[in-house]
């Protein structure tokens, strides 16, 4: 399962802000703030820990398969996970892909 994800890095803290729904040539967007900076793949860890953790899931079930440099994401988790804990309102589809 593939989920698009709009990251702010350097935040003050690690935070779910949610669902932006039809975000331009994407559609459905989860949108972070990150505490860490982007530098040197930092903040790109940090976003894999932090959705492991949010979905119980360990870091190495969760990867960013798309966009380590930019702010929007492609992050893959395992077929089957429950993203309840992500408090969607909108379900994005499965196969949701970046440009």
């Amino acid at each position: 399962m593939n989920i698009a994800i709009k990251v702010t890095p350097g935040a003050r803290r690690d935070e779910l802000v949610g669902w932006k729904d039809d975000y331009p040539g994407i559609g459905h967007v989860l949108r972070l703030r990150i505490s860490a900076p982007a530098i040197e793949n930092r903040a790109n860890k940090a976003i894999e820990s932090f959705l492991a953790q949010l979905l119980h899931l360990p870091k190495s079930a969760v990867h960013i398969i798309r966009g380590s440099s930019n702010s929007i994401k492609l992050v893959q988790l395992p077929d089957g996970t429950d993203i309840s804990a992500l408090h969607l309102e909108v379900q994005p589809p499965d196969n949701n892909r970046l440009p």
